[in-house]
């Protein structure tokens, strides 16, 4: 009687460059960097089909964004979206999709519209107070999407996304009726006392030292995601909810802090635009130019990372500022800006619902 004895199968070696090339595309700035190069074809081919040069639309849109004659509101527009970005990205590190930066952010131009004009006091008084005032304001309006998700089960990115319009419509009404100014010609309060505007940095006209507190912000939150136990627990439960719970960290405490610090972030940013020129609340001003939508894109492109908020940033601005540029020297519509940061948000929502669904055919 013979035995035989099977030998377990032999497995290919792969070669070292299809290794190198398999660990190359698992690399996390792959996806990102993917949808930019997607976006910017598919507006080539939108450029092309209107019988346009894209190669010209581009080059204008990087002249027009870094020319030095524009530079400082270029600087100033990156501050604004990235503080706009971290009222995005704070939430996302733990999975939450914050939809409400428009609300947050008018609510934090209102307060400080009224206690930079009503507050009699110094500059080097009233003008932290306003910006403080901003921020608890809005924080107390992000926060209230913690308890709406964790006691009656409404998603933070439902009730932040229908929060938002009742914030914009209540500050609309109070800037054309109770705090207008009396014969304006448009919806808008009257000009803050000079005394009450947030100091320049030097001959600058557009940047000043708001751009500094938002920067002062990112280094915060990166300190904060990557060396303290918050930072820990938010990366955690954006990983695995349920593994968090199970190890101890309380959702729902984590989830009233991260709306409350985001709703804060966007507040300041809205108190840094009021209190600078023209050095007033206008209805409509503060969301018109899309800070709210660039700094979510920005957000999404960096996964939530804050060392990478300010370089994802650079993109949306100059798509932003280079728009106006290349609609005026190009002839193609600054609105295709819009388009290209739609794209990428498409892109980067397609890769989340891939990855969801192979992380739940894995686990079934």
């Amino acid at each position: 009687m013979s035995t035989t004895t099977e030998l377990p199968p032999v497995t290919p070696r792969r070669r070292p460059g299809a290794r190198l090339l398999s660990a190359a595309l698992r690399h996390p700035a792959v996806v990102p960097i993917g949808a930019v190069i997607v976006a910017l074809l598919i507006g080539a081919v939108i450029i092309a089909a209107a019988g346009l040069d894209p190669i010209t639309a581009y080059a204008a849109v990087l002249n027009g964004a870094l020319d030095p004659g524009t530079l400082d509101y270029t600087f100033s527009v990156w501050g604004f979206i990235c503080g706009m970005a971290l009222a995005a990205a704070i939430p996302l590190r733990m999975g939450e999709f914050n939809l409400g930066g428009n609300g947050q952010l008018v609510l934090g131009g209102l307060a400080a519209a009224v206690i930079a004009g009503n507050v009699p006091l110094p500059g080097p008084i009233v003008v932290p107070l306003a910006v403080l005032g901003a921020a608890v304001l809005s924080g107390a309006f992000g926060a209230l999407s913690a308890p709406l998700a964790t006691r009656f089960g409404i998603p933070i990115i439902i009730s932040t996304l229908l929060l938002s319009p009742v914030a914009v419509a209540v500050v609309s009404f109070l800037v054309r009726f109770p705090l207008g100014e009396v014969g304006a010609s448009q919806a808008q309060t009257p000009r803050l006392p000079e005394g009450a505007r947030m100091f320049a940095l030097g001959d600058l006209s557009y940047s000043n030292v708001g751009l500094l507190i938002i920067i002062a912000m990112m280094v915060a939150f990166w300190v904060v995601d990557s060396r303290t136990a918050v930072g820990f627990e938010l990366r955690v439960v954006g990983a695995n909810r349920r593994f968090g719970s199970y190890g101890g960290v309380r959702v729902g405490r984590l989830a009233f802090g991260a709306m409350a610090t985001a709703g804060a972030a966007a507040g300041i940013v809205g108190a840094i635009i009021v209190l600078s020129s023209p050095y007033r609340l206008i209805d409509g001003a503060l969301i018109s130019p899309g800070y709210t939508f660039a700094g979510l894109a920005a957000a999404l492109l960096a996964g939530g990372r804050p060392a990478l908020i300010p370089v994802t940033a650079i993109l949306f601005t100059v798509l932003q500022v280079g728009g106006t540029a290349m609609e005026r020297s190009a002839d193609v519509p600054r609105q295709l800006s819009d388009v290209l940061q739609g794209v990428v948000i498409v892109v980067l929502a397609l890769r989340t619902v891939i990855d969801q669904r192979r992380t739940g055919r894995s686990s079934a």
